[in-house]
């Protein structure tokens, strides 16, 4: 009952989107901070979509996005605000329609949440994280679902079928799609392999999108990895955890930018017995933690209460202000306290 009341809420806020976009619109998406394959799959699917159905739609994000999507369909056309400020002030005045993507708290969009939130536009959220707060008219939020991108998919089949579904438009969703489920080890649920056969349906090549995401690293990653698992690595065998982590030094020495170190956390769950893993960032002012697990283990309490973040079940992060020492031995003090009631482990 539950589940079928969850569902019909958010048909109503699909519904109500529909008649908004039942009229030609000015749409500026957005997508949160260091965007990853979820994000600007989300944001480029619905860009290509709202094109095609004639409404005018620019891209604005908070930071660059890493390099290895650069293939992405519609990417170069994306404004960042660390460069275009000045132009997504100006899209932004004339904007009737934002629409908030992969975030559901302002935060999550750094510098860009002033030049929203001073907009008369109508605001949509379409997002699958836990705890959403209340950032838009619409709210369409289903923690459920895989991804933000298989979210996008079941709003853009509920409201017109999948007629407009194209090759660029399968591209964006599936790279959301495998990059926020693993490669569909994690977060799946029977009918996003159903969405999944409709975007291969539209002649995308599965193989090709894979080998570009996960085989397209660059030699810097895997000297921060050998780094990681040579000099920064502490194992916590009683509690089946891993730690790395990297110096405000190693940030220097190594040139390390956004993105550089994305996936590198995963390698930690790739070894026998771990099933938690931690990756903490020594940043200019800020200490930046992510959180891995295996199972039904979830990380997403730890991020929340410890480390001032959120996220899923099995990925979570944060941030701490203060010394890298401080943070990985609070994490180290605290956790076997949050992992005592999972029998998985042994405690």
């Amino acid at each position: 009952m539950q589940l079928r009341m969850l569902m019909t809420e958010i048909q109503k806020e699909i519904r109500a989107l529909g008649d908004l976009l039942s009229v030609t619109q000015n749409i500026v998406l957005t997508a949160h901070k260091d965007p990853d394959g979820d994000a600007l799959g989300s944001a480029l699917a619905l860009w290509h979509w709202l094109r095609k159905r004639g409404h005018t739609v620019d891209i604005a994000l908070p930071s660059p996005y890493p390099d290895g999507f650069h293939w992405l369909p519609g990417l170069d056309k994306t404004l960042v605000s660390d460069y275009d400020m000045e132009e997504i002030v100006q899209k932004l005045k004339f904007a009737s329609v934002v629409i908030y993507l992969d975030f559901n708290a302002m935060d999550r969009i750094e510098r860009l949440s002033e030049a929203f939130s001073q907009t008369d536009a109508q605001s949509v959220m379409i997002d699958h994280h836990r705890d959403p707060e209340p950032i838009a008219d619409i709210m369409i939020s289903d923690v459920a679902a895989s991804s933000t991108c298989e979210l996008v998919f079941e709003v853009m089949t509920s409201l017109y079928g999948d007629v407009d579904l194209d090759r660029n438009i399968a591209t964006c969703l599936y790279t959301g799609i495998i990059t926020d489920t693993g490669s569909f080890k994690y977060n799946i649920r029977p009918q996003l392999f159903i969405h999944v056969s409709k975007l291969l349906s539209t002649g995308i090549d599965s193989n090709a999108i894979q080998d570009l995401i996960f085989n397209n690293l660059d030699i810097k990653f895997l000297r921060l990895l050998g780094l990681c698992l040579t000099e920064r690595f502490i194992l916590m065998p009683e509690v089946q955890t891993g730690i790395f982590y990297l110096t405000k030094q190693d940030y220097k020495e190594f040139d390390i930018k956004r993105g550089d170190t994305e996936g590198i956390i995963n390698y930690l769950l790739k070894v026998k017995n771990i099933k938690v893993a931690a990756f903490f960032r020594q940043q200019p002012g800020i200490i930046k933690i992510s959180l891995r697990s295996k199972g039904s283990i979830s990380v997403q309490q730890i991020a929340r209460e410890l480390f001032n973040g959120g996220g899923h079940l099995n990925a979570s992060g944060g941030y701490l202000h203060g010394s890298l020492r401080k943070a990985i031995t609070r994490f180290q003090k605290e956790l076997p306290n949050y992992l005592s009631k999972y029998k998985e482990l042994k405690v």
